[in-house]
């Protein structure tokens, strides 16, 4: 696993993202997402105006000296920078599993951008970095009011088992050096003097705050979606929603990988 490069995002979104299409019948338009054009990405709700001082909260951490004296190639233009990214994930992927997984075009567009919106109340779809999974998604009962069938937990566990077997040093090392290419990217955003990666952590500890979910998730169908019935979990940023939906057990795993991957963080940053 010597070029994990986008793992690191990749964690955040591979059985969070995923989650976001669980919650619609895979007849309503789960197979058209749309190419983001370069330098026109779009965010689910309008970014904040950027600090004229800003303060970075999580300086980005030291790439190990060992990495450091390694050869490198030059990183790519952002613009071109998909078939880079999509080749160093070929290897602790496996190629087959990155076209079924991945979405091939702006890929780093694709991943900040859903990192940016996971502690916001939307998620733009069509900028979701991966593709649906299969399977159909499965309610309990009749009426207005259906509960959230324990079935669909399973359809998680291959992007769950994929979170696991990553090594938190490396992905952390190998986000250190492909950053400026997020960077990038987040400024894009309408964030020129913010960094990314403060926004990454701000993520992830919205994610980790999200709630145990109930033993029976009641679901409602206004339109559309499905919403939760309570309104307290409906209110729940996109990010700890989808943590409800993935199921209990598929939270803790994820919620205890994204806490090795804070403190890894956080810790070389001091």
């Amino acid at each position: 696993m010597r070029n994990p490069v986008i793992w690191f995002s990749l964690i955040v979104l591979i059985a969070v993202g995923g989650g976001f299409y669980f919650w619609k019948e895979k007849t309503d338009q789960e197979a058209h997402l749309e190419q983001v054009p370069a330098g026109k990405a779009e965010v689910a709700e309008p970014a904040q105006p950027a600090s004229q001082d800003p303060e970075v909260v999580h300086p980005l951490p030291q790439e190990p000296p060992q990495a450091q004296s390694a050869p490198r190639k030059p990183l790519p233009p952002l613009n071109a920078s998909d078939d880079t990214l999509r080749e160093a994930l070929t290897e602790p992927l496996g190629r087959q599993t990155l076209n079924d997984i991945v979405i091939s075009k702006d890929v780093a567009r694709r991943i900040v951008a859903t990192i940016d919106n996971l502690p916001r109340k939307k998620i733009a779809e069509r900028l979701l970095p991966i593709k649906p999974p299969g399977g159909q998604f499965a309610t309990s009962g009749q009426g207005e009011i259906v509960t959230l069938n324990p079935s669909n937990y399973a359809r998680y566990a291959r992007y769950v088992k994929l979170a696991q077997t990553v090594d938190t040093k490396q992905l952390v090392a190998i986000y250190v050096h492909y950053y400026p290419l997020f960077q990038q990217a987040y400024r894009e955003l309408g964030y020129p003097k913010k960094e990314f990666n403060d926004r990454v952590v701000q993520a992830i500890d919205d994610l980790l705050a999200a709630p145990e979910a109930p033993q029976q998730l009641e679901l409602v169908r206004p339109k559309v979606l499905y919403e939760f019935e309570d309104p307290a979990l409906e209110d729940l940023s996109a990010g700890r929603k989808i943590m409800l939906r993935i199921g209990p057990e598929n939270a803790l795993t994820m919620k205890a990988k994204l806490r090795d991957i804070r403190r890894e963080l956080v810790m070389e940053a001091r």
